[in-house]
């Protein structure tokens, strides 16, 4: 099991719950903030000050862990945000990827997307971009591919949720149905703390279905 973990976007959403739940399970965590950002991560972290969109700029603090886990996005995702998401997600997958190669990460977890999807193309493709980098890079990697996450300040899909069981039980909708599901933050959680648990040996895809089947395993 890997003892020490590197996490970008530990001050989000995601990463602000999901740093708690590794710590209590005894990993030592370094997570990367920009300067003045160090007192916004949860405690039992140590803030490692950096520019996530500069090559090189941390990876020398990247040595010596065993996974990095990569949650850097643009919050709130929508079309027109495509700009954003070339200049802040498609750079920051590149500057990681590089800096978990020349650290010698042995597993790479990074938040992708449910694909593919009618909707959020520029976001899609550059998710996958990131993706394909990763498959290039050789390293051993899990791909989450959640497509909406529900908790707190996230529930605005909520009312669509029987849309999506009538959906489920068609057979013509059901496979698009369920991969662009919508999964709970203690889902997705629960996935990734898996995920860390349990390396895989090349690169392994966590979809929304998958998502659901671990979380239900682990009783979530």
């Amino acid at each position: 099991m890997p003892h020490s973990i590197f996490v970008t976007g530990g001050t989000g959403y995601i990463g602000s719950r999901l740093i708690p739940l590794l710590r209590k399970r005894g990993y030592e965590i370094n997570a990367l903030v920009r300067g003045g950002s160090e007192k916004k991560l949860p405690s039992g972290a140590t803030g490692i000050v950096g520019d996530p969109l500069k090559i090189d700029s941390y990876t020398e603090h990247v040595r010596g862990a065993d996974t990095f886990v990569h949650l850097i996005g643009v919050p709130h995702p929508s079309p027109a945000k495509a700009k954003q998401f070339r200049e802040i997600d498609l750079v920051s997958i590149k500057v990681a990827i590089k800096a978990a190669v020349d650290a010698g990460v042995q597993h790479f977890v990074y938040l992708s997307v449910a694909h593919p999807a009618p909707a959020m193309k520029e976001f899609i493709e550059i998710r996958s971009a990131g993706e394909q980098m990763i498959r290039q890079s050789a390293i051993n990697a899990t791909f989450v591919r959640p497509w909406y996450v529900l908790g707190p300040g996230h529930w605005w899909p909520y009312p669509v949720l029987p849309v999506y069981w009538v959906l489920e039980k068609i057979p013509k909708t059901r496979e698009s149905a369920a991969r662009l599901g919508l999964v709970t933050i203690g889902q997705m959680l629960t996935a990734l703390v898996w995920a860390v648990e349990n390396p895989p040996s090349g690169v392994r895809i966590l979809d929304v279905p998958k998502i659901r089947a671990v979380a239900s395993a682990s009783g979530r």
